[in-house]
Formats: C-alpha cells, sequence, structure tokens
C-alpha cells in the first residue's frame, strides 16, 4: 500500500505548447510500470484549454468544479459540469478547458502506452473556442 499525502508533490504548470491560458496540473497517480493508469488534478481559468489531442487507450475526465467545455474533432462542443463524467475514446481527437468566464477543475484519468499517455497536436484556435 502506498499512501499520497496531500502537498507531497507539487502542483505544475500547463507548458504553452500543449495549454492555451492559465492551467494548473496537480498529481495524484502515477505508479511505476507494469502499471499504465495516470491520473491528475486539472485546474483551467477561464479561457484556459488543452491543445487538441489524443489518448492512446482512451481518457476519462471527472468534473469536480466550475464550468467547462469538451469538444471531439467533428463534434458539436459540450458543456460539462461537476459530476459529470466524460470519455474519449482511445484515439479520438479532442480538447477541453474552461469555458470563457469561468475556470473548471477535473481528474483526468488515462493509461501510458510506450511510457506516454498523450499525444499532442495543434492548438485550438479561439474561433473554434468561442
Amino acid at each position: 500500500m502506498e499512501i499520497k499525502r496531500i502537498g507531497s508533490r507539487p502542483s505544475g504548470k500547463g507548458p504553452a505548447e500543449y495549454f492555451t491560458g492559465s492551467v494548473r496540473i496537480d498529481p495524484l497517480n502515477e505508479p511505476a510500470e507494469p502499471a499504465r493508469v495516470a491520473m491528475a488534478l486539472v485546474t483551467f481559468e477561464p479561457g484556459a484549454r488543452t491543445a487538441w489531442h489524443t489518448h492512446p487507450f482512451g481518457q476519462t475526465l471527472i468534473v469536480t468544479a466550475g464550468s467547462g467545455w469538451a469538444q471531439r474533432e467533428g463534434g458539436a462542443k459540450e458543456d460539462i459540469h461537476p459530476g459529470d463524467v466524460v470519455y474519449f475514446a482511445p484515439g479520438e481527437k479532442h480538447w477541453h478547458g474552461a469555458t470563457a468566464t469561468t475556470a473548471m477543475s477535473h481528474i483526468a484519468v488515462q493509461e501510458k502506452l510506450n511510457g506516454s499517455p498523450v499525444d499532442w497536436m495543434e492548438q485550438v484556435s479561439d474561433e473554434d473556442y468561442l
């Protein structure tokens, strides 16, 4: 058994190459191999969002606070709120983040393939975001 105490791991800033706006990433769990599941609490300030991306084994988001948006390629932008659980299928191109006026936090759960849980792509344009 391993217990990770609150405050034992530092928060990180979402890198500008993968995020637009102010994003904080708090690691929750990232066990060593052979485990593949990684989890983080991600907080987006108003207007902040991910770049387009995919996950080799899919991704589950559990919205914990605020109001956000999520969109898969070719689909409509969807409102997401606390208590919502969003699933993106393996390889499904998508983005997610806060609305333009309200922050949003979610727990992100995804599995790694060859050490990486995500394949990053281009930034979400302001036109696509708004």
